[in-house]
């Protein structure tokens, strides 16, 4: 399966934060960067983007790179600039906290980082993993059930999304009397949508007041529950987090897991349905389904662009990187790389080092809820095969497959389908 993509004439004028003739198909783009140099100035704000493989994983592992601006990269709101000098590593913590979500883990750098993310390790055990999957399996049947009968769907609407988000209402502990509420409220911003520069409006305070309210309660009036575990959790020195900070954990995983999930399982959905030969593969031998889906990632990596500031100067690859400078990775373009994987821009299901991928970053600020977003998706693949036949994208809402076309969010933060229309046969 081929990429598909928008020919532009001129990639020089391109502003990567607002111009949306990047939302259907930013690759030709990338690919144009990474051409200059896979470390180039790239957009009207002078970001410095990444579009090589080996340069990103430089990035990733280079405590030069301070994670303050993850989110927002030149709409941080962070008085910080090039000609700083050659070390602004005091101004970054004298005004990080300025930063959208500068509260949540992404943002944070060593040592902070490190604690929280012990933290969070707390809350992703083995075990409450095991009982998550096993609930997995019954929500997958129950999300199917809702639609399965009508023979046709909106994917993301019918399944994605609540599947999503139910699972990490169940991984938290989320009350069940309280879920109807999450799948109301939660999810009506798009992060970074284009034009709207940052994030001003921050789409987790919702979220923090619910989470604050049972974190607070589960303290006063143990249940013997999950939320009553996370509150008691510790940090690994066996001091006892502030609220604040269970609770920014909390809601960031709720946020970060639900969102990168659906794009997942929805970009997966897509290619079955694109791809009967593919399709047929997997339904004949289910132990193809991880490594289709590690390609699925490396194709449409969810995470279209995140963002490092330079606290000191140092290098990437040849090019000299001025303390203060905004970095711009790309991981798309990164797992598009055909220095690292061969005949990059085709779908290839068995190809042989797609577990180098780094759709979920790399680094101490790997995803950690990785094993979460693999196990949903492995889980809603297999039950789709099981009860889903003949799975095919609707031509009355996507065109014939000479003619195809996506609907995507336009958003510069993440890659996700807004929609996506298949038919298929019950196999009930």
């Amino acid at each position: 399966m081929k990429g598909q993509y928008v020919q532009m004439s001129d990639f020089e004028a391109v502003d990567f934060f607002s111009d949306e003739s990047l939302v259907a198909d930013p690759y030709p783009y990338f690919d144009h960067l990474r051409s200059k140099c896979p470390v180039t100035q790239a957009t009207p704000m002078n970001v410095l983007a990444v579009t090589g493989y080996d340069e990103a994983m430089a990035v990733y592992r280079n405590p030069a790179f301070s994670s303050c601006n993850s989110l927002a990269g030149p709409f941080s709101g962070l008085p910080i600039s090039p000609d700083g000098g050659d070390d602004v590593t005091e101004l970054i913590e004298q005004h990080r906290h300025l930063a959208p979500m500068a509260e949540h883990i992404s943002n944070q750098d060593p040592p902070l980082h490190t604690r929280t993310r012990g933290l969070l390790n707390k809350l992703l055990t083995p075990k409450r993993l095991k009982e998550n999957e096993d609930f997995m399996w019954r929500l997958a049947d129950q999300q199917l059930d809702t639609f399965i009968k009508r023979g046709s769907c909106e994917f993301l609407a019918d399944y994605a999304k609540p599947f999503a988000l139910l699972v990490v209402a169940d991984l938290l502990g989320v009350p069940v009397e309280d879920r109807d509420e999450f799948q109301v409220v939660f999810g009506q911003q798009i992060a970074g949508e284009l034009g709207e520069g940052t994030t001003a409006h921050n789409p987790l305070e919702w979220l923090d007041e619910k989470f604050y309210s049972y974190i607070e309660n589960r303290r006063r009036e143990p249940r013997g529950d999950v939320l009553t575990e996370l509150a008691q959790a510790k940090y690994e020195d066996g001091s006892t987090p502030d609220i604040e900070d269970v609770m920014h954990v909390s809601t960031f995983l709720f946020a970060a897991g639900t969102e990168t999930t659906t794009k997942l399982v929805s970009a997966a959905v897509r290619i079955i349905g694109e791809d009967p030969q593919i399709q047929a593969s997997l339904r004949e031998d289910r132990s193809k389904i991880p490594a289709f889906l590690e390609e699925t990632l490396r194709m449409e990596s969810p995470v279209k662009a995140h963002f490092r500031l330079a606290r000191t100067t140092t290098t990437v690859g040849d090019v000299e990187v001025p303390a203060g400078t905004t970095v711009m990775l790309l991981p798309g373009a990164c797992n598009r790389d055909e220095r690292k994987f061969n005949d990059p821009n085709t779908f290839r299901p068995d190809r042989p080092n797609v577990r180098e991928q780094i759709a979920f970053i790399r680094g101490p600020h790997s995803c950690p809820g990785a094993p979460l977003a693999r196990a949903e998706a492995r889980i809603s693949t297999n039950r789709i095969l099981d009860r889903l036949g003949d799975i095919a994208i609707s031509e009355e809402h996507h065109g014939p497959a000479s003619q195809r076309h996506y609907d995507y969010e336009p958003t510069f933060i993440l890659r996700g389908l807004r929609e996506l229309y298949v038919t298929f046969t019950p196999l009930d």
